[in-house]
């Protein structure tokens, strides 16, 4: 993964490029800072691109300022049913003129799957975007991973520990992604002492690992959560994103 970020000055932030269907992380050019809203229930993602459309006109922002969105789907995808899905979320950031003039995709994203009560269809959770501020502080938000490394054809031949969901072998997966949650926020200049919110997604007992391998190496300083869900591809367990953000606001269904 490039270790080198990208600024897109019209928008206010700079990415860590990565794959096709996201950036690795945003964060906030000097002169802006991020924000982040929550929906009180996920909506739809045709609904959803609308009311973040015009949440941003209201803002006097343009689309381009959309730099994080956090999904909900019904199930994991397979690896040919997560590819089409992204090639469909991506059309609507090219026609919103999002993406870069080589066609990256500065948007970083997580897109989980809840266990219990999970949407009909995909659906958006939460998203952000930059407002101008002289006086801000720098804000960030890191990108969703699961325990394989991105940039491959497939995930599934790059899962660590697979098919292990032993205490060991979660744990092993979690180091792997507490790992990258620090190798993104270290290219964007941050790391957990600036984190404002830390999430963990997964179906399975972390707590045998919470103290040694999460509490202890600073990612929870103010408190973790854990959201009962499943990362987005068939055969991943355990996936964290991390943002540290001034503002953050609920918006009703």
């Amino acid at each position: 993964m490039p270790h080198a970020t990208l600024d897109r000055p019209a928008a206010g932030y700079r990415f860590l490029p990565a794959v096709f269907q996201y950036s690795a992380g945003v964060a906030a050019l000097p002169g802006f800072r991020i924000e982040r809203v929550r929906f009180a229930e996920p909506v739809p993602l045709a609904e959803g691109w609308r009311r973040i459309a015009a949440l941003l006109d209201a803002a006097g922002r343009p689309c381009a300022a959309f730099c994080a969105c956090e999904l909900r789907s019904p199930a994991p995808f397979t690896e040919e049913g997560f590819a089409a899905f992204n090639r469909a979320y991506a059309a609507v950031l090219a026609e919103w003129g999002v993406l870069d003039e080589a066609g990256r995709n500065p948007v970083a994203r997580s897109n989980v799957c809840p266990e219990l009560a999970p949407p009909a269809a995909p659906a958006f959770h939460a998203f952000c975007y930059t407002v101008p501020d002289p006086q801000a502080a720098p804000s960030f938000v890191v990108a969703g991973s699961g325990e394989a490394e991105e940039g491959h054809a497939t995930y599934r031949d790059h899962v660590v520990a697979p098919g292990d969901v032993s205490p060991e072998g979660l744990r092993a997966k979690a180091r792997w992604v507490l790992g990258e949650m620090e190798r993104r926020m270290a290219a964007l200049g941050a790391g957990w002492g600036a984190t404002t919110g830390v999430q963990a997604y997964t179906v399975h007992d972390l707590h045998p690992f919470l103290a040694e391998e999460i509490v202890a190496r600073g990612a929870a300083r103010h408190g973790l959560t854990w959201q009962f869900c499943r990362p987005p591809v068939a055969g991943l367990e355990f996936e964290m994103d991390c943002r540290g953000v001034p503002l953050e606001r609920v918006l009703a269904a």
